[in-house]
């Protein structure tokens, strides 16, 4: 039955749809991989196996009945630990919150649960998602699906290995500094980070367009479908309540040929492995012959790693100062260097970060009057032992914060985009690697577009399309 698993979420739902396969079906053999493989890999953290299946039965209840059915009919949906499940232990990865159960659902899940998805399980995430290797003190590491010894990348690592060895249909995910985008590249699935607003933030800083929650799946229409399912207006959050977001109901690929693309190994700030920038200039060979305008450029990210720091650093001060006040032998050290970091910065240093930040706004959107897209690669490095907080060093230099190495993340990040991370076949190391596709938010329909067209086109090579792991 663990073929059914591997079912693309998009062509599940119409199956199910057509009474071809079953909820129910979907979801034992889901669990059949979660079984087989979560001992190993630690990415699923909290699941109800007797509600799991209960809610199967209702859907093919529903089913059987004639009743309209929603986007995600039936699909098994794992939640990142930051967002809250009723009556399903949910941490934030925190010792501050290991026996918490929620009695509400947040707002994200509710949407999911009136599309018709099942709630199959709670993903591991660092602690309040603050790093780039999903580990805690309550669940410990998540492994990589290719290589159990090795990361999957942070902060929505538990989501992407989840998705890499078929246990569920789709996830939940979200990003700041590339925490969706890395896991993706490093468990070879697929994330997109949309535009502030479009799924309605969590966040207790309303005014902040950096942290965005967003949709994961094993292939662009898996993740474009979650996405649908997700967006919402809700007066709540600002950059909800003055957007209205439109996505097409069936998402058709770009003609490519059409199309103006950037590529950059590096994006002219980053610190990326010598290697990775051979495998990517490599494969940008292969997708770049689909377009008929294709420069090695990018926008100008003048003081990105200042200017990040001091905006992260503001932050998290805002989020989490009272934590670390009142319960610091209780937090992990991520959480404790953000608020310490933040609170070295002056009133004028905050000023100066925003000033920057908005020239490197201004910036990045006068690239794109040139350009339709812009990739890159979505990780700098290989995945590398979980044993391992971070990446300290680069082309052996010594990187100075554990955030570094998540440049070609965060530079975009700070120009406010929506950006999807694509599979891209393997590495040097025959591990997974992955490309990310960047534009200015407002873009996410076409971004999705071209995103589904460059899937196609990777498909048709050895050395572009999706890996999967070898156990699978």
């Amino acid at each position: 039955m663990s073929e059914i698993s591997n079912l693309p979420a998009y062509e599940a739902r119409k199956l199910i749809g057509q009474k071809q396969i079953s909820s129910t079906e979907i979801v034992k053999s889901c669990l059949e991989q979660y079984e087989k493989y979560n001992p190993d890999v630690n990415a699923i953290v909290a699941i109800d196996k007797k509600d799991v299946l209960k809610q199967a039965k209702n859907c093919d209840e529903e089913v059987l009945k004639g009743q309209p059915l929603g986007l995600l009919h039936g699909l098994p949906v794992g939640i990142k630990d930051l967002q809250m499940v009723k009556n399903l232990r949910s941490t934030y990865g925190s010792l501050l919150y290991k026996d918490h159960i929620p009695n509400n659902d947040d707002d994200i899940i509710k949407n999911l649960r009136e599309e018709g998805a099942i709630i199959f399980c709670k993903t591991n995430t660092p602690e309040f998602g603050a790093g780039a290797n999903t580990k805690n003190k309550v669940y410990g590491a998540t492994g990589n699906p290719f290589q159990f010894n090795l990361t999957s990348a942070g902060s929505s690592g538990g989501s992407a290995a989840a998705l890499s060895l078929n246990m569920i249909s789709l996830a939940t995910g979200t990003d700041y500094g590339g925490s969706l985008r890395t896991p993706a590249s490093f468990c070879g699935v697929t994330g997109f980070r949309p535009s502030p607003g479009m799924v309605p933030s969590t966040e207790g800083i309303k005014l902040n367009p950096f942290s965005v929650a967003g949709p994961m799946g094993r292939d662009v229409r898996d993740a474009y479908l979650l996405l649908q399912a997700i967006v919402n207006i809700d007066n709540s959050d600002i950059f909800s309540s003055l957007n209205s977001f439109s996505l097409p109901s069936e998402l058709i690929p770009s003609d490519l040929s059409s199309i103006k693309m950037a590529f950059s190994s590096d994006l002219g700030c980053a610190p990326v492995d010598n290697d990775i920038k051979k495998v990517f200039l490599k494969k940008i060979e292969i997708i770049k012959s689909y377009f008929h305008y294709a420069n090695n450029d990018h926008p100008d990210f003048l003081n990105i790693h200042d200017c990040f720091e001091v905006i992260r650093g503001f932050n998290y001060v805002t989020s989490h100062l009272e934590k670390v006040k009142k319960d610091k032998d209780l937090l992990g050290p991520n959480v404790i260097d953000n608020v310490e970091r933040g609170l070295k910065f002056s009133m004028e240093d905050i000023t100066w970060g925003h000033q920057e930040q908005t020239k490197i706004y201004n910036n990045f959107r006068k690239f794109f009057e040139n350009y339709d897209v812009l990739i890159c690669p979505a990780a700098s490095v290989s995945p590398f032992p979980h044993e391992n907080l971070y990446v300290e060093q680069i082309n052996k230099e010594k990187l100075p914060t554990y955030m570094r190495w998540l440049a070609l993340s965060y530079a975009p990040t700070m120009a406010i985009p929506c950006a999807w991370a694509l599979p891209c076949g393997l590495d040097h190391k025959e591990l997974p690697f992955g490309i990310q596709l960047v534009a200015p938010a407002g873009n996410d329909a076409k971004l999705s577009e071209i995103a589904l067209a460059i899937q196609h086109a990777m498909s048709n090579y050895e050395e572009t399309k999706r890996a999967i792991p070898d156990i699978v």
